[in-house]
């Protein structure tokens, strides 16, 4: 999973024009050798009353990257703007990957930390299991310098992974905004903004 991570996380960086050169982090041959990671088991049973029941409050992930498989049983959903809660169906052998708030920070807003939750079923029990992916606890996360100049400042201040757990267990889904530095001119907004309608220009 560490491997399936590291491959997935330079796609995204990639993307963005981002090279190995660019993380110091990541090792000479760029392999994150050093990223932590944890395996975290989800058991929802089936609720006779699901309406009266949340399997998982909405939150964003403190991670990097989540890489997350579903049984058969629906019962995650993203917030999509415009749309509400939407469902993510299973697909057999697929995998969901969510965003976590540590890559919206180094990509400076342009990759965003989706709002999530899980919803219970009503005659079929759910089990998930989430690969949690994030750099070595010391490192210090913050907007890439490639990803800065005068139109685009850094949004966020440095924080490593540890630091940001706490601030998550703080402020919960108020924590990427509370180290955020400077608000976005480019009309990228992160989680929070989302949560309370708020429009950047």
């Amino acid at each position: 999973m560490k491997k399936l991570a590291g491959r997935l996380m330079w796609l995204v960086l990639g993307s963005l024009g981002i090279t190995k050169r660019d993380i110091k982090w990541a090792g000479p041959k760029g392999k994150f050798k050093d990223a932590c990671s944890a395996l975290q088991l989800n058991y929802y049973p089936a609720c006779p009353d699901p309406d009266r029941a949340m399997g998982l409050a909405a939150h964003t992930d403190s991670t990097l990257l989540t890489i997350l498989y579903q049984n058969s049983t629906s019962g995650l959903q993203v917030l999509k703007e415009g749309n509400g809660w939407v469902t993510v169906p299973p697909i057999p052998g697929g995998l969901v990957v969510n965003i976590g708030d540590l890559l919206h920070m180094i990509s400076n807003g342009s990759y965003t930390s989706v709002l999530h939750r899980a919803v219970v079923n009503r005659s079929k029990d759910r089990l998930s299991i989430a690969c949690l992916y994030g750099p070595p606890s010391s490192v210090q996360i913050s907007p890439l310098p490639k990803l800065v100049d005068p139109s685009h400042p850094p949004l966020y201040r440095p924080i490593t992974w540890n630091e940001y757990l706490g601030t998550k267990a703080k402020h919960f889904n108020e924590a990427l905004s509370s180290v955020r530095i400077c608000t976005p001119v480019n009309g990228l907004v992160d989680v929070n903004d989302h949560n309370n309608i708020v429009k950047v220009g």
